[in-house]
């Protein structure tokens, strides 16, 4: 049965509304292809964004070299954008294919074919009708009955051409009518359409992923390779890590410095130093470039980056998990039991923990012998760094709260420091890294070779001062361990001495907390 009625009109409508939502679907889409419309790939390739990014990658990679961080990152950040523009030339190629066309033969192609056929039947039927009313004319002017046919020749041209009309007519409205069941039921294909877009588009997502996900564990690789990282403000344990270190970097470095330039200095971590150059030396600290001879006129610098340092860390050198450990034992009141519950405290202390408290408590008990010159008594010094390796973990104010506990963190830190041997017992080499004069202190009576015992008369300290190496000199050893020049006179950290790592048997077992139970404790 034909279309015809109220169902073409319906058909009709929809025609017209499927005609109008695929051309504006088939617009956008189109819009949002990066690539030249219906050129071929390699054409596409110059045009697309990506493939750009990846060029100036490369060449940004290039001109930063291989040897630098930023040059590796830009390398397999460029290979990866290179990759992920053919694999979207691919994605946008069959998107093309397979959605964009076929929506624009349906807009522009199929839908208008139909519409020009209606057209076509009406204006068929337009004709139809014509011929019908000549031929009416012709009867009637013939004077003929209704019921009586004309004849002769030209009521016979008359006639056949009104049953040609109607026959075109009658096979017009078959085709359009076979056409609008046609699209009627083809609407399933049409609608595949989008499901296509969704299927290459979720194909080509997939692959992007996949090949993001493969250069990921390249670009970590290379970043946890890389040592030159930032220590401030970074877990210990991550640095240390990283680093193939024992002892954090600006701990051994501050300390080794100050026993080269600071061990006499009134106030040392007391005094504040310059502002300015606290960040410099930070900085310097943080990317591993440090100038020994600038920082050895400046040691209160020097014991601010080590303050901060301690300060910075997510976590206190003491731990968090400790704190009310260590809070309880400074609270008791017999001094044998309490420094008993320290020492408990102390063995409990992670190893990394461990060794670096070790060292920096060794180091301030070697500062102190030197009070009577820089005014630091254990107890001052536990006052003024007891509060960065120590503090509870709370979200308060941190103001008040250190000032309500700060008794107890000095009653904890002071009796570290009077008794580091007894508490952290072996030789201590503040140099671990490497041996290159630096001190090898045994129990804090040996003295240290660049710094008068405090045990000198005034004659004998003048007489070992003028024997003791100019600082230039004495520093050689420091920036053969911390720094190797270029030519630029900037000196930058030699990163082959930051991934050695002592081997030592007295590193080794001073690295080790005591697994017994102590002697008792010196008396007070």
């Amino acid at each position: 049965t034909p279309v015809t009625g109220t169902a073409a009109l319906q058909v009709e409508k929809r025609l017209e509304l499927v005609k109008q939502v695929t051309h504006s679907t088939h617009k956008k889409l189109t819009a949002c292809l990066q690539g030249q419309q219906g050129v071929d790939a390699d054409k596409r390739s110059k045009k697309l964004p990506l493939t750009t990014l990846a060029q100036c990658l490369m060449e940004g990679s290039a001109v930063l070299g291989e040897d630098s961080l930023l040059g590796k990152m830009l390398r397999l950040c460029g290979e990866a954008e290179d990759k992920l523009a053919q694999e979207l030339i691919h994605f946008e190629l069959q998107v093309e294919r397979d959605v964009i066309e076929p929506l624009f033969v349906l807009a522009e192609v199929e839908i208008p074919n139909i519409q020009k056929q209606r057209k076509h039947l009406a204006k068929l039927v337009l004709d139809m009708d014509s011929s019908r009313t000549r031929w009416q004319q012709s009867a009637k002017s013939s004077g003929l009955a209704g019921n009586l046919q004309p004849s002769g020749a030209k009521a016979d041209a008359l006639r056949e051409e009104m049953e040609e009309a109607a026959n075109r007519v009658e096979i017009c409205r078959d085709q359009l009518s076979a056409d609008m069941y046609s699209f009627v039921a083809k609407e399933v294909d049409y609608a595949n359409y989008f499901q296509t877009l969704i299927e290459v588009q979720a194909e080509y997502h997939r692959k992007s992923l996949a090949l993001l996900q493969n250069v990921l564990p390249q670009i970590k690789a290379q970043q946890e390779a890389w040592m030159e990282k930032p220590s401030f403000g970074k877990p210990l344990e991550e640095h240390l890590a990283v680093s193939g270190r024992e002892i954090a970097f600006p701990v051994e470095a501050c300390v080794t410095m100050l026993l080269e330039c600071g061990m006499q200095e009134e106030g040392l971590f007391r005094v504040a130093p310059s502002a300015s150059k606290l960040k410099k030396l930070k900085a310097a600290l943080d990317c591993c470039v440090v100038d020994v001879q600038e920082y050895s006129a400046d040691p209160h610098a020097i014991a601010g980056a080590l303050k901060s340092y301690l300060r910075e860390l997510p976590e206190p050198l003491m731990t968090f998990e400790l704190y009310e450990e260590w809070i309880q034992a400074s609270n008791i009141p017999e001094q044998e039991k309490r420094l008993q519950a320290l020492w408990n405290a102390c063995e409990k202390l992670p190893r990394a923990n461990y060794n670096n408290i070790r060292y920096l408590i060794k180091f301030l008990a070697k500062l102190t012998e030197y009070q009577d010159t820089n005014k630091m008594t254990p107890s001052n010094v536990a006052i003024v760094l007891g509060p960065n390796l120590l503090w509870p973990q709370a979200d308060g104010n941190m103001t008040e709260m250190m000032t309500t506990v700060s008794l107890q963190i000095v009653g904890i830190i002071e009796p570290l420091i009077q008794h580091a041997d007894w508490f952290f017992p072996g030789d201590i080499e503040f140099n671990v890294t490497g041996n290159y004069g630096s001190p090898m202190h045994v129990n804090h009576n040996a003295n240290y070779s660049s710094m008068p015992s405090p045990d000198m008369d005034h004659a004998d300290r003048r007489q070992h001062d003028q024997a003791r190496r100019p600082l230039s000199v004495a520093t050689d050893n420091m920036m053969l361990e911390f720094y190797k020049k270029d030519g630029m006179g900037v000196r930058v950290m030699d990163t082959s001495w930051v991934a050695r790592r002592g081997t030592s048997a007295v590193r080794k077992t001073s690295s080790t907390p005591p697994a017994s139970q102590p002697p008792p404790p010196p008396a007070e």
